[in-house]
C-alpha cells in the first residue's frame, strides 16, 4: 500500500509536472518507484528552472548528469539528469533524447553544481552543451582517440570539432624536486623520504602528492 500511495504521488507531481509545460514535457512515467519526465532537449533550461522554483516540486539539488548510449538508435543518446527535493523528499529523472549533433543548452545558471557534471558527460560521450562557461576535458587526457565524437567525422563533411568548443590545451610542466622544493614542499630523497623544505625541524616527510605531506616515524622509535 505504501508503495501503491508513493506511486500516486509522483504520479501527480509527473501530471503536474506536464500540465505546466505542456510544450516542454513530452511525457512521464513511474517505474518502481521513480518518475521519470522526458523533455526536449531546447527547453531543458526551462524545465530546470520550473523545477528548483515551483512549491509543487522544489527540486534544489541536483544529483548529477550523465547520458546513455543507444548506438543503433536515430538520436542515440540519452541525456539522464537526476534532481533531489529536500524538502518534499523526492528524486526525479529528467531524460532528452539527444541526436550526435544535437546541441544541448547548459543549466549551469539554474543549477551551478552541474558544471563538472555537463564536463564529465561532454568527455565521456561527446554529448554538446551549449552556454557552458567552461567546456574542457574533466576525465580522459587530450590525446585520447576513443571518443570519436570529440574529432573529427567518419566522411569527409565538415569537421564536428569545427562546431563545438574549441578547447586550449594546458601547458606540460615537469614536476621536478627541485621545482618541489621551490615551491615550499618537502624535496624527495632516497627511500621517498626527505627533511622540511624550510629547514624547520627535523622531522621526516613521506611525499606522496604535491600537496600532501605526511610525517613517517623513524623504524627505530617504533
Amino acid at each position: 500500500m505504501q508503495c501503491l500511495a508513493m506511486d500516486n504521488t509522483l504520479d501527480r507531481l509527473g501530471q503536474t509536472i506536464k500540465a505546466a509545460l505542456p510544450a516542454s514535457v513530452t511525457g512521464t512515467e513511474v517505474v518502481r518507484g521513480e518518475l521519470t519526465v522526458t523533455n526536449k532537449a531546447a527547453d531543458i533550461v526551462k524545465l530546470a528552472t520550473f523545477l528548483r522554483d515551483d512549491r509543487a516540486c522544489q527540486f534544489i539539488c541536483i544529483i548529477d548528469v550523465t547520458a546513455i548510449d543507444w548506438p543503433g538508435r536515430e538520436r542515440r543518446f540519452d541525456a539522464i539528469y537526476h534532481f533531489l527535493s529536500p524538502r518534499l523528499n523526492q528524486r526525479i529523472r529528467v531524460k532528452i533524447e539527444a541526436g550526435e549533433d544535437t546541441p544541448i543548452p547548459s543549466i549551469i545558471g539554474v543549477y551551478p553544481g552541474a558544471d563538472w557534471f555537463e564536463r564529465e558527460t561532454y568527455d565521456l560521450y561527446g554529448v554538446l552543451f551549449t552556454g557552458h562557461p567552461d567546456v574542457r576535458r574533466l576525465l580522459t587526457d587530450y590525446g585520447f582517440e576513443g571518443n570519436r565524437r570529440l574529432h573529427h567525422r567518419r566522411d569527409d563533411r565538415e569537421p564536428r570539432s569545427s562546431r563545438i568548443p574549441q578547447v586550449v590545451k594546458p601547458a606540460r610542466r615537469t614536476v621536478t624536486p627541485d621545482r618541489l622544493a621551490g615551491l615550499g614542499f618537502a624535496r624527495p630523497v632516497e627511500r621517498g623520504c626527505s627533511t622540511r623544505a624550510d629547514g624547520c625541524g627535523s622531522a621526516s616527510y613521506s611525499l606522496l602528492h604535491p600537496g600532501i605531506l605526511l610525517p613517517v616515524i623513524p623504524s627505530e622509535q617504533i
